[in-house]
Parts: C-alpha cells; structure tokens; sequence
C-alpha cells in the first residue's frame, strides 16, 4: 500500500520513483517504526499515513527545486526529514543531516550504514557552531524544523553559496511569521524570492514552502550564539 501511494502521489507531481527508490523508502520507513518503540522519532507510525505525510510531504520540495548534483545541508533534521527521503528520491545529491541530539544522529547513521547509502552523512553538532565551520559550503539549505524563520533563517543561511537556496517548510498560516523574519533575511544576504502553498496528494493537508535566495554573502558575526539567536532574533 506505500508504494502505491507513494507512486500515485508523486505523479501527480509528475514525478516518479523506481523500485530501487521505493524499497529504500520502505526500508527506512521499517527503521524508523521499529527504533521508534524505544525512542521518540515520530508520532505518525502507520504506513499509510507515514507514506503522505513523511515522505510525500518531504518530495514537495522537488516541486520547486531540481536537486540533482547539488550539495544538501538539512538543518534539525529530526528523525532524518526532509533530508533522507529527499536524498532517497534524488541519488545524485549529497546531503548532510545536521542535529543536535546524539540519538538521533546515531540512529540516522545506523540507517545510512546499514542501507548502503553513499553521498549523506549524518553530523552531530548545534547548527550556529557547524555554520561557523561550514560557511557558505552548500548549495542548498533545507528544514522542517519548529523554529520560526526568523531563528532558522540565521542558522541556516550562514551555510548556503551565494546564489543558493535556503528552502523552509512551513504552515499554510505563516505569513505574520514570513513577515517579521523578512529584514533578518535581507541581513543575512537573502531575499524572499517564492512561496508556494503545497497540498499533500491523498489528503486535505496544504503545506508551504518559503523560497530564500542567498544573494551575497552573510556578514561574519552571524550567526551568533544560539540562546541570543532565540532572546533577539533578527
């Protein structure tokens, strides 16, 4: 039942998933299900609705950016989303998967380790102190992250090339949101340069996906440590 709505839901994207991608889908979906018994992963353990509201909702980003060839930064990577399907569904790109939990990063390892996965890797580190150490270092930053935009924009920034994307998965309901992170952007060296509201094949769900172009480079002082990131955001 995933692969067929996973099949279906990404043709209506026109896109489309070999069985090689679909069974790396399913395998990391198994991993995460069974880890997720003895650690917090993901309150959503049904295939069915793991199938749309994980993955799916991770492939929107194919919707607005060809990832192929380019370099992948996935900031509070979770339980591995967006970055692992994305890199599951788009082999040629490389994907670092950045978190600050250890468990996590173990975990996400454990899979890539374990699948044969080349070209991702999973990294332990706060994202303002990997930033510091990685600047302008990819082409794309990616997050599904709670934070607001405003917090993500100067984690995430710092790391994307000029000319790069910083792409942020948010709610349908976060133009106030949009709107205040907009002057913090523009400090950072980016531009707001797309939204585009998303509905999940299969169900009622929209999704929005903010656009950053990295357009200069970000001044060295950001970011700045986290807890004056989150006290004073941009």
């Amino acid at each position: 039942m995933m692969n067929e709505i996973l099949t279906a839901g990404l043709a209506e994207w026109n896109r489309v998933a070999n069985e090689e991608q679909l069974a790396q889908l399913e395998d990391f979906f198994v991993r995460v299900r069974e880890t997720n018994k003895v650690m917090n992963l993901t309150a959503i353990t049904e295939p069915e609705e793991f199938a749309r509201k994980h993955f799916l909702d991770c492939a929107s980003l194919l919707t607005v950016q060809d990832f192929d060839g380019l370099s992948v930064v996935d900031v509070g990577c979770g339980a591995g989303f967006p970055g692992m399907p994305l890199k599951l569904l788009c082999s040629t790109c490389s994907v670092t998967l950045l978190d600050s939990l250890g468990k996590r990063i173990r975990f996400l390892q454990d899979c890539i380790d374990g699948m044969g996965l080349t070209g991702i890797e999973a990294v332990h580190a706060r994202a303002e102190e990997f930033a510091k150490a990685h600047r302008e270092s990819y082409d794309c930053a990616v997050s599904r992250a709670v934070a607001r935009l405003n917090v993500l924009a100067e984690l995430s920034l710092p790391m994307v090339k000029v000319g790069g994307l910083f792409l942020a998965m948010k709610s349908k309901d976060s133009d106030d949101e949009i709107h205040e992170a907009e002057r913090g952007i523009q400090t950072l060296g980016g531009t707001l340069e797309r939204i585009q509201d998303i509905t999940i094949p299969g169900t009622e769900i929209t999704h929005r996906l903010v656009l950053i172009r990295k357009c200069k480079p970000t001044p060295a002082r950001y970011p700045r440590r986290f807890q004056k990131i989150k006290d004073q955001p941009l």
